[in-house]
């Protein structure tokens, strides 16, 4: 249109860099982190970040590089979320329940420069280490994080056996520059991080997240949970799994406290929200089911409501009633690590309040529906891509399309060409969609019990959990000659 531009006065790329540093300003004399009695301001964390990113280029780490990461939640994770992005490279978080194999497997293939590994990893990243040099690959250099409240010992780092040498986090830490210049991303749609994830099928394929989706899915998970500024965070949800589902920025853009937590347990969760006053967390249907089914002893009182963002298989509708009597306020989404964590959710509507508690119950452990940054979610015939009836009976295919979608594979153009096929994000989950547009989650299309009537293990584990002698199942299914039967 005549008389207009795109320049640098109205076009920056968007990037979550940009929420540290704003943060930094705003919030710099609030908390941002809390592990155990370490606390840190969000001054402190944007200048730790800056001088890793500076300590990284002065390893040789540049434009593109990827930078892999074995850890738990711990603050050091926390800041290699920002600090390799500020160095313009790509961060990998390796999840902490890999063996050596698979690390080596992913390293090679993710073409590591570095690796940050956690004191009690060491044993993971030493396999994976002799097995790449078994290969004769290449072994990228090791940075142990050692705990913060325990200085390192000569002990400590002979037990990493490295073939350039030892770096340990918070001496590294001390050589980078408080004023290097952060490397923000030309182009929004570079990289910012790769994931690792077999879904539930294959081999493990890396994940690509972009600058820009990293900063609008984040946006959207402090929107659909009620995230305020200044809310306290408690981290129960892996930061390797899908970067947090993407609240490690998210946090920033609030100037919000982090509570990390090493070791997840009923004990250790429950001491966590009362000590910090937490108001938000999340986490899998397993971490629901391990908080109410928590011991008197393990039990601490919460001082106000706790909201709570699960994910993964449905809550079955008896976990979810448990938690509202206990006083959590529960948001059920739905995603994968393709579409960066969750890309709906179930978004509560007023006339379900008069239901009964079952019913209610039942409602909230929809998938709902995409949220305001996807541009789109439909349940498809995977063949024809015609939507199937919104009758909540007719199941098909839950198919993304939108700005929250990964880039695609790493090295691996095929896997992108079969995910995205007929223009749509093929999940390989099936559902349903029913006459309010919401979705329901059935299982995966290689789940479900087609044996003459097609039959959900969602819906059968969902019965057996209403058992009082049952805390947890799972339903397998076996094909022997032709016919579906549990052989388990």
């Amino acid at each position: 249109m005549e008389g207009t531009v795109k320049c640098s006065a109205n076009y920056i790329p968007l990037s979550p860099i940009s929420f540290l540093e704003r943060a930094a300003i705003v919030y710099r004399d609030h908390t941002s982190v809390i592990y155990g009695d370490l606390k840190y301001k969000w001054k402190e964390t944007r200048e730790r970040c800056v001088r890793l990113a500076s300590a990284l280029a002065q390893l040789g780490i540049s434009q593109g590089d990827v930078v892999a990461a074995l850890a738990p939640n711990i603050p050091a994770l926390y800041e290699l979320h920002f600090g390799v992005p500020m160095a313009g490279a790509i961060l990998c978080p390796l999840n902490v329940r890999y063996d050596p194999a698979m690390v080596s497997v992913l390293l090679r293939n993710s073409d590591a420069k570095v690796i940050f590994v956690d004191y009690q990893l060491l044993h993971l990243a030493n396999g994976a280490f002799e097995l790449l040099s078994k290969l004769k690959a290449k072994v990228p250099i090791m940075v142990v994080i050692q705990e913060v409240s325990k200085p390192p010992t000569n002990n400590d780092l002979k037990n990493s056996k490295i073939v350039y040498g030892n770096l340990e986090y918070e001496s590294l830490l001390k050589t980078g520059q408080p004023g290097f210049e952060v490397r923000k991303p030309k182009d929004e749609t570079d990289p910012i991080s790769v994931s690792y994830t077999s879904g539930t099928t294959g081999s493990p394929k890396g994940v690509v997240y972009s600058h820009r989706g990293a900063y609008l899915n984040a946006l959207a998970e402090i929107l659909h949970n009620s995230m305020s500024p200044m809310c306290v965070y408690l981290w129960t949800v892996p930061m390797f799994h899908c970067n947090g589902w993407c609240l490690p920025w998210g946090m920033a853009a609030l100037g919000g406290t982090n509570v990390c937590l090493r070791n997840v347990s009923a004990k250790t969760v429950y001491e966590s929200l009362s000590r910090h006053n937490v108001t938000h967390m999340g986490g899998a249907p397993t971490i629901l089911n391990m908080i109410v089914n928590a011991s008197a002893a393990e039990r601490k009182p919460i001082i106000s409501k706790v909201e709570v963002m699960t994910g993964g298989a449905p809550p079955p509708p008896h976990v979810l009633l448990k938690m509202d009597e206990l006083g959590f306020g529960v948001t059920h989404s739905y995603g994968m690590t393709e579409v960066y964590g969750p890309g709906t959710f179930c978004s509560w509507k007023p006339e379900w309040d008069s239901l009964p508690p079952n019913e209610k119950a039942k409602f909230k452990s929809r998938q709902g529906l995409h949220h305001v940054l996807m541009e789109e979610i439909d349940v498809k015939d995977p063949v024809t891509m015609k939507s199937v009836p919104s009758d909540g009976e007719s199941m098909g295919e839950v198919m993304f399309r939108g700005n929250t979608v990964m880039s695609g594979y790493f090295k691996n153009q095929k896997g992108t060409k079969v995910a995205f096929d007929g223009g749509w994000y093929r999940t390989g989950d099936m559902g349903v969609r029913h006459s309010d547009g919401y979705i329901s989650l059935k299982d995966r299309s290689e789940d479900v019990v087609c044996d003459g009537k097609n039959v959900s293990t969602i819906e059968v584990e969902s019965v057996l959990f209403y058992h009082p002698a049952i805390l947890e199942d799972a339903v397998c299914v076996c094909e022997v000659e032709g016919r579906f039967q549990c052989q388990c």
